[in-house]
C-alpha cells in the first residue's frame, strides 16, 4: 500500500491526496513535517520537502512526479486526457499554477499566514509579477467546468489547493485578490470542486491539522 508522507496543511500534500482519493487508490498517511533531518526521511526526499510517498518499489518525492506516477501505475481512472496534446495542455496549466502563481505568491506567506513581515520592495515585485502571470493563466484556464475543460484532471488537483492561497495571501498583504481583480472566478470554481467527496475529505483533514498545529504552538 502507498504511504503518503507529509502534513494536511500543505497544499502540495493535498494535491497528491486529492489525486489518490479521486483515483480510489488505497493509501495510508504518515505525519512528516517539512525540513526533517531524519535519515529515513532524507533517504526518501533529499531536501526534506513534503509530500513524498513510499511504494512497494521505493520512495518518490515532488508532487508532480508523484501524480504522474499514480496515473501511470493506476490507469483505471486517469486524471489526464487520453490524447498527447490534451495531456500537454494539462501539464502546461499545472506549470502556470505551481510556478507562475503559487510560487510567486509564496513570498507573501510569511506575512499572510505566519505573523512575519515582507519588505515593500518584495510586495511591489510580487504584485507586478502576479498581475502579469494571472493574465497569462486566465488565457489558458477553461473553467468549463474544470480548469482544463470538461474533465477533472491533475490540473484541478493543483488549482483547487493553490488558487485560494494565491487569492488570500495577496488580499491580506497587497490589499487586493489578484485573481478576482483579473476576472478569474476562482471562488465559484473552488466551491464546485469542494462539493466532491474527495475534496471534502481533504478539507476536513486540513482543518483538523490546522487545529493540531495551533494546539502544538500553545504548548
Amino acid at each position: 500500500m502507498i504511504t503518503l508522507c507529509g502534513f494536511s496543511v500543505s497544499n502540495y500534500y493535498n494535491k497528491v491526496k486529492l489525486a489518490l482519493l479521486e483515483k480510489g487508490i488505497p493509501f495510508q498517511e504518515e505525519l512528516v513535517m517539512t525540513g526533517s533531518k531524519a535519515e529515513d526521511v532524507l533517504s526518501c526526499t533529499p531536501l526534506g520537502k513534503v509530500p513524498f510517498i513510499r511504494t512497494e518499489h521505493g520512495p518518490l518525492c515532488e508532487s508532480q512526479v508523484i501524480l504522474d506516477y499514480l496515473d501511470a501505475a493506476y490507469p483505471e481512472k486517469p486524471l489526464m486526457p487520453a490524447d498527447a496534446f490534451g495531456q500537454a495542455k494539462v501539464r502546461e496549466l499545472i506549470v502556470f499554477i505551481n510556478l507562475h502563481l503559487e510560487l510567486v505568491a509564496r513570498e507573501l506567506y510569511t506575512q499572510a499566514f505566519f505573523g512575519g513581515t515582507v519588505s515593500d520592495e518584495t510586495k511591489e515585485r510580487v504584485r507586478k509579477l502576479l498581475q502579469k502571470n494571472v493574465l497569462g493563466f486566465k488565457r489558458l484556464a477553461k473553467f468549463s467546468p474544470f480548469v482544463a475543460g470538461g474533465q477533472f484532471t491533475q490540473a484541478d488537483c493543483a488549482a483547487w489547493v493553490s488558487l485560494p492561497l494565491v487569492a488570500l495571501s495577496t488580499k491580506t498583504v497587497l490589499g487586493e485578490d489578484v485573481l478576482s481583480a483579473a476576472g478569474v472566478d476562482w471562488k465559484a470554481y473552488a466551491a464546485m470542486i469542494g462539493e466532491r467527496p474527495s475534496a471534502q475529505k481533504v478539507a476536513a483533514d486540513r482543518k483538523a491539522d490546522q487545529a493540531r498545529m495551533a494546539a502544538a504552538k500553545k504548548t
